[in-house]
C-alpha cells in the first residue's frame, strides 16, 4: 500500500475530506468494523426486565439467542431510566453468564473450612428448622412478639413482595421488618 493511500485510509483524513464531516459514519468506520454486526441484531428475543441492583427500578432489555441472554441493554421506553444503566446495571450479563455463578447451595458447617454442596431441599428444611427454633428460645409471650428475628429486604423488591414478607415476618412474631424498597 503506498503511503498516499495509507494517509487516504485513516479515519481523520477521511473525515475531513469525506462527506461525513462530524465523523458519525463512514469516516469512523474501518474494513474490518464495517463486517461486524451487533449481537442485539442476532438476537432470537427481547425480553423485559428491571435491574437487579438497587431500588430506582431501571428498565433493561434482555437480548436472548439460543435461551443464552447475549446482551442487557436499558429501555429507552422507561420513563424512570430512559435507557441508561449504572455500571452495575450495564454488568448485570453477568448475573446469568459469569464464570464464578454457583448453581448449587453451599453450605459451611459450623467451625467448618470449606463449603459443600447441599440438597436445596436440605437447606429449606434447615432454614425452617432454625426460624422455628429462634423464635422458640426468644418468644415474648406477654407482648405476642420476638426480637430473635429480623428482615432488611432488598431494594429490588417489589411491593407486592415486600408486603407477603411483612406479611410473614409478622406471623412469626417479628416486629423488626425494613426494607429498601422507601429509599
Amino acid at each position: 500500500m503506498s503511503a498516499r493511500k495509507l494517509i487516504a485510509s485513516w479515519p481523520v483524513v477521511r473525515q475531513l475530506t469525506g462527506p461525513d464531516r462530524l465523523g458519525l459514519r463512514q469516516s469512523a468506520q474501518s474494513e474490518w468494523s464495517a463486517t461486524l454486526e451487533s449481537r442485539t441484531e442476532t438476537a432470537d428475543r427481547v425480553v423485559p426486565s428491571i435491574c437487579p441492583y438497587c431500588a430506582v427500578g431501571c428498565a433493561q432489555r434482555i437480548y436472548v439467542k439460543d435461551e443464552k441472554v447475549i446482551q442487557v441493554e436499558g429501555d429507552p421506553d422507561s420513563p424512570v431510566s430512559r435507557g441508561r444503566l449504572c455500571p452495575k446495571g450495564s454488568a448485570t450479563k453477568q448475573l446469568v453468564t459469569g464464570g464464578q455463578r454457583e448453581y448449587k447451595v453451599k453450605y459451611r458447617r459450623p467451625g467448618g473450612a470449606d463449603w459443600e454442596d447441599l440438597a436445596l431441599d436440605r437447606a429449606m428444611d434447615m432454614i425452617a428448622d432454625r426460624v422455628i427454633a429462634t423464635r422458640a428460645a426468644t418468644w415474648d409471650g406477654p407482648n405476642r412478639r420476638t426480637l430473635g428475628i429480623a428482615s432488611l429486604g432488598g431494594a429490588t423488591l417489589d411491593n407486592e413482595e415486600n408486603y407477603l414478607m411483612k406479611k410473614l415476618y409478622t406471623a412469626l412474631g417479628a416486629i423488626q421488618v425494613e426494607n429498601q424498597a422507601r429509599i
